[in-house]
């Protein structure tokens, strides 16, 4: 089968986020009331496996071995069947 998987990778509490920090001052010098913007990166990955529990596992390989840092980042997962 075919698995879209969404993963979504951010900063954990306490870390700087200088591009969320930039972004929500420039959006406060727009005239918007903005309290905090926190950025992610979100990954779209088409993966083929036996099983959606497959799926997962592999999907959080992936975050364990390149996409997040699990220092500094928490990452979620969304798994859909292609059809």
């Amino acid at each position: 089968m075919r698995y879209r998987l969404r993963i979504e990778v951010s900063l954990k509490p306490g870390h700087s986020d200088p591009e969320g920090e930039t972004t929500a001052r420039l959006l406060k010098e727009l005239g918007y009331k903005i309290e905090a913007v926190n950025v992610s990166k979100v990954y779209s990955v088409f993966l083929k496996a036996e099983s959606k529990k497959e799926a997962e596992i592999k999907a959080n390989e992936m975050c364990r071995r390149l996409l997040a840092n699990p220092t500094k980042d928490n990452y979620a997962i969304v798994i859909e069947e292609e059809k």
